[in-house]
């Protein structure tokens, strides 16, 4: 999130009448879901405790209380794009990849919970496009929720799954992470081991790698070509992603680049799909800023404890009662 910030940056820099164009160009950009008027107040408690608004001298206060965020990264099937960059040639949409990204008070340091797509879950009956209800359903995987009902009914499943309020929601798309790390200028990853993907079209020997968004978008997809193939494999190349672009955003000074701010700026709003408290510029610059004093090494990464599903080998249930304390922990 903190790429976002680059967007008033941008306008700042450039300045004048075209600075107008371009906050409006930027705004539009992001895609907005309305996930609070769809859920209404059957939702677990919003956090009691929070921290004071810090403030500055320079700037408005900004809000540093606890905050949990579900991000999404969207496998749609769909368009010319996302097709070239490994979405398929089927239809309809899935939630490949679902982190519950917990900021603490001060917003200093941070947890990101990895759900995996293959995990059997209760999905609990959600608002349908129709204007009806989808019914409930038992041991499903936990990514046909966002198949189902789209943003609505995965923020739904996974408050049901874990008890922890989703105070907002991001989705990113194939191609639009693509071109966030191309407009980066690439991102550097270390493989302990080789990949060897023919699915994910991915090919590193074990060592260093500098990774274009093609790569890098290979890179969080793959999982047959590391560890033992499964989901869990893939998430952990997805978390050592995450913390790659924090620092790789923290070290590059892109304020002294217009050009590329620009750039960097348009295809991270580009991206995005947002709830309602986060679908404009000024909305995610405000969240941005509130990171400004969280680096990558003050970010925990875990995946949801799990264990082998009884009833299917290829599937994960949540290994209670450590996953129930883990969102505990979150509350």
């Amino acid at each position: 999130m903190k790429v976002v910030a680059v967007a008033f940056g941008c306008v700042l820099v450039l300045g004048g009448a075209g600075a107008g164009w371009l906050y409006w160009h930027l705004d539009r950009n992001i895609h907005s879901v309305d996930i609070d008027g769809a859920l209404g107040d059957d939702r677990p408690a919003r956090p009691v405790a929070a921290a004071s608004p810090s403030a500055t001298a320079a700037a408005r206060p900004v809000d540093t209380s606890v905050l949990n965020l579900l991000v999404l990264g969207s496998d749609s099937r769909t368009g010319e794009e996302n097709k070239a960059l490994g979405g398929g040639d089927s239809g309809g949409a899935r939630s490949d990849t679902a982190m519950v990204v917990h900021l603490d008070a001060g917003r200093t340091s941070a947890t990101v919970v990895s759900i995996p797509r293959d995990t059997l879950v209760e999905r609990p009956s959600c608002p349908t496009e129709s204007g009806g209800t989808s019914a409930v359903a038992y041991g499903v995987m936990f990514n046909s929720a966002y198949a189902l009902g789209g943003p609505v009914c995965a923020v739904k499943t996974v408050e049901h799954l874990t008890g922890v309020r989703m105070d907002h929601y991001l989705e990113v798309d194939f191609a639009g992470f693509a071109k966030l790390v191309d407009a980066l200028g690439g991102v550097d990853v270390t493989t302990g081991e080789a990949i060897d993907d023919d699915l994910s079209h991915l090919h590193l020997e074990a060592g260093d790698h500098h990774l274009d968004g093609a790569q890098a978008l290979a890179f969080a997809r793959t999982r047959h070509g590391v560890g033992d193939g499964s989901d869990l494999g893939r998430i952990k190349l997805q978390q050592q992603l995450v913390k790659a672009l924090m620092s790789k955003v923290s070290a590059d000074g892109l304020l002294t680049d217009p050009a590329r701010l620009y750039t960097v700026a348009d295809a991270a709003t580009g991206s995005l799909t947002a709830d309602t408290g986060l679908d404009s510029l000024a909305e995610l610059t405000g969240l941005a800023r509130s990171l400004g004093d969280l680096t990558a090494d003050s970010v925990r990464t875990v995946v949801m404890p799990v264990v082998r599903a009884p009833s299917d080998a290829n599937r994960v249930v949540a290994d209670e009662p450590e996953a129930g304390k883990l969102w505990e922990s979150l509350r």
